[in-house]
């Protein structure tokens, strides 16, 4: 009797979830088959064909064009372009991957884990970095999302000296202590910053230096008790950061005294600091979207379209002053926006400040109660945590997983794939590339299963 009850609501969900085939009363439902991963082919894009097209042009007219405005090319635009236009070619080297139940194969490409200007590769790295964020540093109290932005007259001098931006950084950490020790009435608590450092904006490819910051709506004592935020005072904030960055770069010998206040004179300053929603402690995905979200990619490789004339056009936001929903570059103008956003080399992007720093995160685990200093099993910890790091870091299958849904390793026929081989030696690449592109390996599949060959008969005595 309960069976048949139930026999409705599970027809009724075989019908969401599944696809029919035949006729409505045929009475066969068959589940739809798994997402099958399906390799990127990047030198299909305009993006990347730009690139392709343009980047020796642009090298030879940087001195002309670009070097009074932007300072001398840095090394590191070539070397990272050169990466980018290997990523996601087999011409690179690649993996050989074989399915064990129907030995079908295929071939993937690796990638180029170049920082700027490969948007693949950026969002793999946004993923493994909230995860990590979330997972294994941030403790389990409240945050909010800050941003920090700085106005146009100075941007310029973040462009040229890259360096500045950790100046920048640490101001705005700098800020934030400050005003929550004022806050609080003491000098012996800090909060927990982790700062994302961005160099582009949201109307196209423009270099627009800013702040996302992940920050705990309280504070942290040095034995480890959290003190939360009675409230939140940007405006605050913001005026300490203005003073404060202005006197820095002022004492930096960036910024003569007499510009210094004639900014800080401004009736609109262009200094903006903005504090979302509190997360609350348990709302850990939310807070995974939100790191995520703060160290995505530039700009889409998808993002732009190639016009009649040759020049380039990329959709942004709506612009309050023009009402412009679109912006147009010329090829060179278009790689000089986007390679503005490549780090330095050993410039980190990311940087933890107050109780999330290195030094002070051995503290945040005392808020179980629970002793700080590390004993033998502490130390046992540790070690299985980094362990497992590398291992979540190795597993290049999990994560595209986690990011298009879809599993690499997952054969046609249902199977789970296994990888046989690395390729990387440019003569055997080059030759196994040649057979798969001969007529012979076009007319069929040359890794399908075969019989072995028949032994010879033996001959007549």
């Amino acid at each position: 009797m309960a069976y048949c009850a139930l026999l409705p609501t599970v027809t009724h969900y075989l019908r969401d979830e599944c696809a029919h085939y035949g006729t409505p009363d045929a009475g066969v439902w068959v589940c739809d088959p798994p997402a099958v991963y399906r390799p990127r082919h990047p030198e299909a894009s305009i993006f990347y064909q730009t690139f392709e097209q343009h980047f020796d042009s642009y090298v030879r007219a940087y001195e002309e064009r670009f070097e009074l405005r932007s300072g001398p090319l840095r090394r590191v635009v070539p070397e990272s372009v050169e990466q980018f236009l290997a990523c996601g070619r087999l011409q690179g080297g690649f993996a050989r991957i074989r399915c064990p139940a129907c030995k079908s194969e295929h071939l993937l490409a690796f990638s180029c884990r170049a920082r700027g200007v490969c948007s693949s590769c950026q969002a793999k790295r946004a993923a493994l970095f909230a995860e990590k964020l979330t997972s294994e540093i941030l403790p389990p109290v409240p945050y909010r999302h800050w941003t920090f932005t700085i106005p146009k007259a100075i941007r310029g001098l973040f462009e040229r000296e890259r360096r500045l931006l950790g100046l920048l950084s640490r101001t705005a950490y700098d800020s934030i202590r400050k005003s929550f020790q004022t806050l609080f009435g003491r000098k012996d608590v800090r909060p927990g910053c982790v700062i994302s450092i961005q160099s582009f904006g949201s109307f196209g490819a423009n270099f627009h230096p800013h702040l996302h910051v992940l920050v705990s709506d309280g504070v942290f004592t040095r034995a480890g008790e959290f003190l939360e935020l009675p409230s939140v005072d940007t405006a605050a904030v913001g005026e300490v950061f203005r003073r404060l960055l202005l006197r820095r770069l002022h004492d930096a010998e960036r910024l003569s005294e007499r510009f210094m206040h004639n900014l800080l004179g401004w009736v609109h300053p262009g200094f903006s600091v903005f504090a979302g929603d509190i997360i609350p402690a348990e709302d850990r995905q939310g807070l995974e979207r939100v790191a995520r979200y703060i160290t995505r990619p530039a700009l889409a490789i998808d993002s732009i379209r190639r016009r009649e004339d040759g020049r380039l056009e990329i959709q942004t936001p709506l612009d309050p002053r023009t009402g412009a929903t679109v912006r147009i570059f010329d090829p060179l103008e278009w790689i000089h926006a986007v390679t503005a956003h490549i780090p330095d080399r050993g410039q980190h992007q990311v940087r933890y400040y107050g109780a999330l720093s290195n030094r002070a995160r051995v503290t945040i685990a005392g808020l179980d109660g629970q002793s700080c200093r590390p004993s033998g099993m502490q130390q046992k910890r540790d070690e299985e945590k980094i362990d497992s790091s590398r291992a979540r870091r190795a597993s290049w299958a999990r994560l595209l997983r986690k990011i298009f849904e879809v599993d690499p390793l997952l054969c046609t026929c249902g199977a789970q794939m296994k990888i046989v081989s690395f390729i990387t030696e440019p003569r055997v690449v080059d030759r196994i590339l040649r057979h798969l592109a001969s007529e012979a390996c076009k007319a069929r599949d040359p890794f399908e299963p075969r019989a072995p060959p028949a032994a010879a008969s033996p001959s007549p005595t």
